[in-house]
């Protein structure tokens, strides 16, 4: 059945259904890592290694975990005191106006994410599919490619068939109750600790902190402060995933409290163990195998041939396993949170209508849920570095960097709001954010294409925005604004 994409119609005389609050702090910490680690860590070092040096890129990867925790803290101030779901929908719309700015830059959030929701669900699918070729080489075939070679334009080979299958899968298994979910997500997240404390404790074990440190970097690796910076934005992205549960809010037990918990709690957990993969496996397999041509397994599938090099093929084998469960869980996770955003805003009457219904007897939106899976799965044809960079610039630009600043608008616009938890050491936390933030946008030496989409994305929304709003007679066209809580 067609989805109703016209202007929400409401009916007096009955309640609509809503979500349900069935998780708890443990469901909670439990979703937000299996967002946080997915395949991110396990693909992304060697194009981390391309631009700047092994030890470089640990310090990537710290500056990465103090930006998370400075933006978590944002995060947890603003869905502690607005515990609702759709996160920064809610956050943006309180923030700078329910009936003015606030109902546009709410709108371009829900706008975005039919973009950006795509691209970082693909990103899993992708990796995931990396790995299969480890397993099955057939796989590694390309039928049909258009670009410059294997790290841009498009491709299209059976490893894409097998990432798009990935997400038409987790759209299926997401089609049923919130309770349901979290039940399975403790298996998932069982694999995913697996995974890694395998590939921690052997890392440790055959440590060699002299190959960390020696190692130059990369002859094709820019400078020190741009290749810093791409190194950052790819740490960000491995990084992000904390705020997740943010958007299943309406979902959370106790969520004043719980929220807060969930999201620092699991940076400060997945940030440690971060470290300590990325020590081990540095210590372990040269930089040379990452950056040189003829390592191609290296490039795909790094944690498979670290374990390969240390235990021989079937540790390779065992590890790559592991990691596709892990990657799995990652995009059940971020399917299942991003959903919830067009839900949101829909049933606000704020965005699509058709975006706004119910499942009704598994109370799941099913027309997000089936568009962004769908999208996805046609997102899986992108190269992994162009979904990587374009995933991350246009949320920066269009998404995080409003929501910093607008936290420090409402500190001051919105003195008396009830605020369970308050942001240590106000304002520092917000200010780095925003530096760390404008510092991946601007110094970065390729980030003039990425941003031309987001500002692309940006002219499209509020084009759409001011048509809807004209035809509902809203503001900015109606004569004055409208009470809070009333719509058309």
């Amino acid at each position: 059945m067609p989805a109703d994409f016209s202007l929400e119609k409401s009916n007096p005389g009955s309640a609509p259904p809503s979500l349900r609050r069935r998780l708890g702090l443990g469901g909670a910490i439990r979703l937000n890592m299996l967002d946080m680690i997915g395949v991110g860590p396990f693909i992304t070092l060697p194009l981390m290694l391309a631009l700047v040096s092994p030890a470089m890129a640990l310090l990537a990867w710290g500056l990465g975990a103090v930006l998370a925790l400075s933006d978590g803290m944002i995060w947890s101030e603003l869905g502690a005191s607005l515990p609702e779901a759709g996160g920064s929908y809610q956050y943006l719309k309180t923030i700078y106006g329910e009936q003015r700015w606030g109902r546009l830059f709410s709108f371009l959030f829900a706008w975005q994410v039919l973009f950006s929701a795509p691209l970082s669900i693909a990103s899993g699918a992708i990796g995931l599919a990396h790995y299969g070729g480890y397993l099955w080489p057939v796989l590694n075939k390309t039928w049909w490619q258009w670009g410059r070679g294997a790290a841009a334009g498009i491709r299209f080979g059976p490893s894409t068939l097998a990432a798009m299958g990935v997400c038409l899968l987790a759209m299926a298994l997401l089609a049923r109750d919130i309770g349901r979910i979290e039940r399975l997500s403790k298996w998932l997240w069982a694999g995913v600790m697996l995974a890694l404390g395998w590939i921690i404790a052997a890392g440790l074990g055959h440590l060699n902190l002299h190959q960390i440190f020696s190692a130059p970097a990369a002859p094709a690796a820019t400078g020190v402060w741009h290749g810093l910076a791409g190194a950052m934005l790819i740490a960000t992205y491995d990084y992000w995933g904390y705020y997740n549960i943010c958007f299943l809010a309406g979902e959370l037990k106790d969520a004043p409290r719980t929220l807060p918990r969930a999201v620092l709690g699991s940076i400060l957990l997945v940030a440690a163990l971060y470290m300590l993969m990325n020590l081990g496996i540095l210590g372990v397999v040269p930089a040379a195998w990452f950056q040189g041509p003829g390592h191609v397994q290296a490039h795909h599938a790094v944690a498979a041939v670290f374990m390969q090099r240390l235990y021989g093929v079937w540790g390779g084998r065992a590890a790559a396993l592991l990691i596709i469960w892990t990657a799995f869980g990652s995009l059940f996770s971020l399917l299942l949170g991003y959903s919830r955003i067009p839900w949101a805003a829909a049933r606000d009457r704020n965005f699509f209508a058709g975006f706004g219904r119910l499942d009704p007897s598994g109370r799941f939106p099913r027309c997000a849920l089936l568009t962004l899976g769908l999208a996805g799965a046609a997102a899986c044809m992108f190269s992994l570095f162009e979904v990587i960079a374009a995933l991350v610039v246009v949320r920066l630009a269009l998404q995080f960097l409003f929501q910093a600043v607008g936290l420090l608008w409402l500190r001051r616009r919105q003195r008396q709001l009830a605020r369970p938890f308050r942001m240590w050491l106000y304002p520092a936390p917000a200010l780095m954010a925003i530096a760390g933030f404008l510092y991946m946008l601007l110094v970065r030496s390729q980030s003039g294409r990425e941003l031309a989409v987001a500002a692309l994305l940006l002219g499209f929304g509020v084009a759409l925005f001011l048509l809807r709003a004209r035809r509902s007679e809203s503001w900015p066209f109606a004569g004055s604004p409208q009470p809070a809580g009333e719509g058309r």
